[in-house]
């Protein structure tokens, strides 16, 4: 009876984590409206900062028609092989500034994992919701 149990709650356990690092898309463009005074997602029109059409996958200030504004931090990021991954995407939107020392962006991140995974399904999903 133990053994059924503790196999259910794994199970439970696994379902839970597997949900939360797909992320819900449709929720993370609400999150999103947080970034859309300073980013946009949906097309490459850059704002204050980097438009994040296609960021997943792309190295860390790499964005051509930025490629002017970013920092020298971000620039020496992705000189050194940073690219926006979706491990690396957690950790930035988690703490930008300890993620990417000397970066300008001044959102302080986001403190929720379950806002952090449905960003970055937001981010990947083609077409946006």
């Amino acid at each position: 009876m133990l053994r059924a149990i503790s196999s259910a709650t794994l199970f439970l356990l696994a379902s839970g984590l597997a949900a939360h690092a797909g992320g819900d898309a449709a929720l993370g463009k609400k999150v999103f409206n947080r970034c859309i005074a300073c980013h946009e997602a949906e097309t490459d029109r850059d704002k204050v900062g980097p438009h994040l059409l296609g960021v997943v996958g792309r190295k860390a200030g790499s964005a051509e028609s930025f490629a002017g504004h970013y920092s020298q931090a971000m620039k020496d990021a992705g000189a050194a092989g940073l690219v926006w991954d979706e491990a690396n995407l957690t950790e930035y939107l988690k703490a930008p500034r300890q993620k990417v020392p000397g970066n300008r962006m001044a959102f302080t991140g986001l403190t929720s994992d379950d806002d952090i995974a449905n960003v970055i399904a937001y981010l990947k999903a083609d077409p946006k919701p």
